[in-house]
């Protein structure tokens, strides 16, 4: 990178800092920073809720896939995600909305309290936390792989540039300034995605490329849908958690449909995000897929393929361009994360912990927020510091076995918990299934050998679903007072706040729960 490249970088990181504190303007109180105050536009809910699934995992991990196996990079990861999130829109979406427009609640576990009881909420909220803070870790140390191969610096520096600028913006504005920065990301990743993609086509001749070059000798194997450990298998597995992560498992997007204004804007923002998911991933794979034709990576996994290329092939300025749009994703998953945990950690898991918190002021409850989101951001960083030692391993490896492998024993109790289909599966089932997902997790990583990865990520959630569902029935916990609740979220829309529209108790006095939101 020369001075142009550096302009371009520390422009882009102005640019978020400014869009923090301009919505900071728009952040009264704890709803507005954590659901924008059922305020945000569809299609800006859609486009964040597709960014803050991206990370520059994609350009590392994901790159060294794409580099090694070809098409499976995206058939086994963006392509399940696309379809989890179409199914998603139409079941989980307008639920999730129902949770701020008729509960009146500015966290995605809050309803849990009610829905099965309070150490159910707390079990969920304190593991959820835990892993977010290792997964977002792995997504530092990413860019700052990324970072290290463009300018020379340390990976802690790198984490402790890029944790301080997304602190900065996201603790400042909240989500109005997560989804406003990711817009801006959007764009940015748009030009820099067709930048590359046009660069990598002019060095193999032209558009022509896209489907002449796969009879290349060095791209042999690489049209296969699925290769190596990522079989047909896998891929069922993985359809299988992201319609749960993706839909709200991980909380981040749970947010970005509760802050539409109603139902129906939750179903579009799904939608759109669904679309993005299909389309967008196939412009930023191809030159990944090309890669071996162009650079040969140096690190065993070939994480570090997508930036020699970009190193080689574009003209200072673009190159810029490019580290930008890293710095985009990963930023915006990071941020958006921050919001999500902020929110759990105020909303859920401080006032059992404190008598002061159930009673803090509007002020109080937006300072407690910011400093929670600063907290997050801290010990994940910390975290960062770490991937690559023996206890995490490689950034793949958390992201595809630990995130995948640990969330779906919280995914479960948190999403089922909202059909009226699974109303029999009370508090021991919710408790009973999460313990038994994490014991599976252990059990397929670390307790027996030789467990095949597929077996590995799934293992955790599928135990934690036939349990969840069996206990229902063996042990039926269903009350009237929680059906009137499945009811509450899943009835027909009669607006932000209208039919059915009953709050849950507050947990504090000056945060403006028990009133309409949007």
């Amino acid at each position: 990178m020369n001075s142009l490249d550096w302009a371009v970088l520390i422009g882009y990181f102005g640019v978020m800092v400014a869009i923090g504190v301009w919505s900071h303007k728009r952040v009264d109180d704890v709803s507005d920073f954590f659901t924008a105050g059922g305020r945000m536009p569809w299609w800006l809910s859609g486009i964040s809720h597709h960014m803050s699934g991206y990370s520059a995992v994609m350009f590392t991990g994901y790159a060294g896939i794409a580099y090694t196996y070809g098409i499976t990079s995206y058939v086994t990861w963006s392509f399940p995600i696309a379809l989890g999130i179409a199914v998603g829109a139409h079941l989980f979406a307008p639920r999730l909305n129902r949770l701020r427009s008729r509960l009146h609640v500015a966290s995605p576990l809050e309803y849990l309290k009610s829905r099965y009881n309070l150490p159910t909420q707390q079990a969920l909220a304190w593991s959820g936390v835990l892993l977010k803070i290792v997964d977002v870790g792995a997504k530092w140390a990413a860019i700052a792989t990324l970072l290290s191969v463009f300018t020379g610096i340390s990976l802690d520096q790198g984490i402790l540039i890029t944790g301080v600028i997304t602190g900065i913006y996201c603790t400042v504005g909240g989500l109005w300034a997560d989804a406003l920065t990711e817009l801006g990301q959007f764009a940015i990743q748009f030009l820099a995605g067709i930048a590359m993609l046009v660069a990598v086509l002019g060095k193999l001749g032209g558009i022509d490329a896209l489907w002449t070059v796969w009879d290349r000798p060095e791209l042999q194997g690489h049209t296969a849908p699925t290769a190596g450990p990522y079989t047909l298998t896998f891929l069922l597995a993985y359809l299988f958690i992201k319609t749960f992560e993706y839909n709200g498992g991980m909380w981040n997007q749970a947010q970005r449909y509760m802050a539409t204004p109603d139902a129906r804007a939750a179903t579009r923002s799904g939608r759109l995000s669904a679309v993005l998911w299909l389309i967008w991933p196939l412009v930023l794979f191809f030159p990944m897929w090309c890669a071996p034709l162009l650079v040969h990576p140096t690190k065993p996994d070939a994480s570090d393929a997508y930036a020699l290329m970009t190193v080689q092939l574009l003209p200072h300025g673009l190159l810029g361009l490019v580290v930008v749009g890293f710095f985009s994703h990963t930023m915006a998953m990071c941020s958006s994360d921050a919001n999500a945990i902020a929110a759990v950690f105020t909303r859920d898991i401080a006032p059992v912990l404190s008598k002061a918190a159930r009673s803090w002021t509007q002020r109080a409850g937006l300072v407690a927020a910011r400093w929670s989101t600063i907290a997050f951001l801290g010990l994940s960083m910390a975290v960062a510091t770490q991937v690559n030692s023996p206890t995490f391993k490689d950034i793949i490896t958390v992201v595809i076995k630990w995130v995948a492998g640990l969330m779906g024993p919280i995914a479960i109790p948190f999403m089922l918990g909202l059909l009226r289909a699974f109303r029999k599966s009370g508090p021991t089932a919710a408790l009973v299934s999460w313990a038994a997902g994490l014991f599976a997790f252990w059990l397929t990583n670390y307790g027996l050998d030789g467990v095949e990865l597929q077996i590995q990520i799934v293992a955790p959630l599928a135990t934690s679903l036939v349990l969840y569902v069996l206990i229902g029935y063996v042990k039926p916990e269903a009350t009237p007072e929680r059906d009137a609740l499945l009811d509450r979220i899943g009835g027909g829309d009669g607006g932000g706040g209208g039919d059915g529209s009953v709050a849950l108790p507050t947990q504090g006095s000056g945060d403006r729960a028990g009133q309409p939101l949007g």
